[in-house]
C-alpha cells in the first residue's frame, strides 16, 4: 500500500437516497485538502476527476425504488472505473452516497479475481446495508450495496455480479442501526459483525486485528468502505443518517492506524458526506485526517487546525 500512488476518483452519486447533498462530497474532500495531505505523506496522488454515470436506459422494477435507472447507471460506470483503477494504483472513491459501493466493491472484486486473490471488505458503518430492492421499505438503494456485492437476489436490471464477495469475507464494525429484517437475514450468514455494544465491551482493536489476520493469511485484497455515520455525529455532523453513539475521534483514528500498520488495504470508499449539513467543513476535514492516518500519519504529528 505504501508504495502505490493514490488515485482520487470523484463519485458524486446522490440518487441512493432522497435527502440531497452528497453530490457535493467530492469537491468538499478536494477543498479540505485531501490531495495536498497525501502529497505531504509522499503518496503522489493523481486526481482522475469525477466518474460520469453510464447512459440511462429504460428499466422495470418496484415502483417504490428511488431512481432505479440512475442507480443502475452509476453502478455500471463505477464498477468499470474501480476495476480499471485497481490495475493502476490505490483508488480512493470520493462519495457520494453509499450506493456507490454497489459499483466500487463489485469492480475491485473483479480485479481481485483477475489476480487470483480473494476480496475482503471492511464495512465501517452504523448500518449493515444488507437490504435488496425487494426488502427495503424506504426504497433507498444506499441501504443495499452489501446485498448486491454478495450476490443476493432481487437486483433486476443491475449488472450481474461476476465475482460475489463471500459473506465470511466481510467484516462490519460500528453497527448500531439495523432493522428487524436485516438483523434476521444477517444472523443466517457467516458475516463478521461487531456492533457498538461489542466495541464498548471489548474495544475496537482486537476484532479488527482478528479480521486482518484472516486477510493476510489468505493473501487477500482489502477494500475499506468508510461511511461518515460510522463516526459519532457530535464530531461528524455532515451526514443525513445520523445515529448517536458512533466511534469516537480516537477509535476512528485507531482503526485507520491499525489498517496502515497491516499494509493490507488496497482501495477505499469515503461515503455519505453531505457538505450541506456540515459545520465549517469539520466533517470533511476529519475524513481527510482519517485518510491521512490510513496512509501513515500518526496523531502526534497531526497539524493543529483552526476553524475560526
Amino acid at each position: 500500500m505504501t508504495d502505490t500512488p493514490c488515485l482520487l476518483i470523484g463519485a458524486p452519486m446522490d440518487c441512493g437516497k432522497r435527502r440531497r447533498g452528497c453530490l457535493m462530497g467530492p469537491d468538499a474532500y478536494r477543498t479540505a485538502g485531501l490531495a495536498e495531505t497525501l502529497t505531504e505523506l509522499g503518496r503522489a496522488p493523481r486526481d482522475l476527476g469525477n466518474v460520469t454515470p453510464a447512459p440511462l436506459r429504460d428499466v422495470s422494477g418496484a415502483h417504490h425504488i428511488h431512481k432505479l435507472a440512475e442507480n443502475i447507471a452509476w453502478t455500471e460506470a463505477l464498477s468499470d472505473a474501480a476495476e480499471t483503477a485497481m490495475a493502476q494504483g490505490f483508488p480512493i472513491f470520493l462519495g457520494g452516497d453509499h450506493a456507490l459501493a454497489l459499483g466500487t466493491v463489485s469492480g475491485v472484486a473483479n480485479h481481485a479475481a483477475t489476480q487470483g486473490r480473494p476480496q475482503f471488505v471492511l464495512w465501517l458503518d452504523a448500518h449493515s446495508d444488507f437490504h435488496t430492492p425487494q426488502t427495503t421499505d424506504s426504497g433507498n438503494l444506499h441501504g443495499t450495496p452489501v446485498g448486491y456485492v454478495t450476490g443476493q437476489e432481487g437486483f433486476d436490471g443491475f449488472p450481474k455480479v461476476q465475482n460475489p464477495v463471500p459473506l465470511e469475507n466481510i467484516c462490519m464494525i460500528g453497527l448500531r442501526s439495523v432493522d428487524r429484517e436485516e438483523r434476521a437475514a444477517l444472523q443466517d450468514t457467516d458475516m463478521i459483525l461487531h456492533d457498538m455494544r461489542a466495541i464498548d465491551e471489548h474495544g475496537i482493536a482486537a476484532p479488527l486485528r482478528d479480521f486482518l489476520a484472516r486477510v493476510e493469511a489468505e493473501n487477500g485484497l482489502l477494500h475499506v468502505s468508510l461511511d461518515v455515520d460510522f463516526i459519532d455525529p457530535e464530531i461528524a455532523p455532515a451526514v443525513g443518517t445520523t445515529v448517536p453513539g458512533g466511534a469516537s475521534f480516537r477509535e476512528a483514528h485507531l482503526v485507520m492506524e491499525i489498517l496502515h500498520d497491516s499494509g493490507l488495504v488496497s482501495s477505499l470508499d469515503l461515503v455519505e458526506l453531505n457538505p450541506f449539513l456540515d459545520d465549517r467543513g469539520r466533517t470533511a476535514s476529519l475524513m481527510v485526517d482519517l485518510t491521512a492516518s490510513l496512509m501513515g500519519r500518526r496523531v502526534f504529528d497531526r497539524p493543529t487546525r483552526s476553524f475560526a
